[in-house]
């Protein structure tokens, strides 16, 4: 049974960091590409960052270039999403997702878990 679990949320001011972990269990963590999605209250979930299971960054949506880093350590079966610079836009439930395959999360089709979101709030 594979499980997803998000940490790292919480309530910080515009220009704050915070770096949101995901632990896998239940599969080889290794194998699978995964990603970051975020969901606004009202808006539709969005993908944020994806990441190969080599560590190569597929993708980053353009509001958050420059600020997020996805990175991954297989070892710990562990994927990570460091954010700088927050802004209040940036204010969501952020999930992580694992993918079918080992390179591309294109879109939401290619995600086959969740975890359960971590959110986090950025007050201006």
């Amino acid at each position: 049974q594979v499980q997803l679990v998000e940490s790292g949320g919480g309530l910080v001011e515009a220009g704050d960091s915070l770096r949101l972990s995901c632990a896998a269990s239940g599969r080889t963590f290794s194998s699978y590409a995964m990603a970051w999605y975020r969901q606004a209250p009202g808006k539709e979930r969005e993908k944020v960052a994806t990441i190969s299971w080599t560590g190569v960054i597929n993708y980053y949506v353009d509001s958050v270039k420059g600020r997020f880093t996805i990175s991954r350590d297989n070892a710990k079966n562990t994927v990570y999403l460091q954010m700088n610079s927050l802004k209040p836009e940036d204010t969501a439930v952020y999930y992580c997702a694992s993918g079918k395959g080992a390179s591309v999360i294109a879109s939401i089709n290619d995600v086959d878990h969740w975890g359960k979101g971590t959110l986090v709030t950025v007050s201006s």
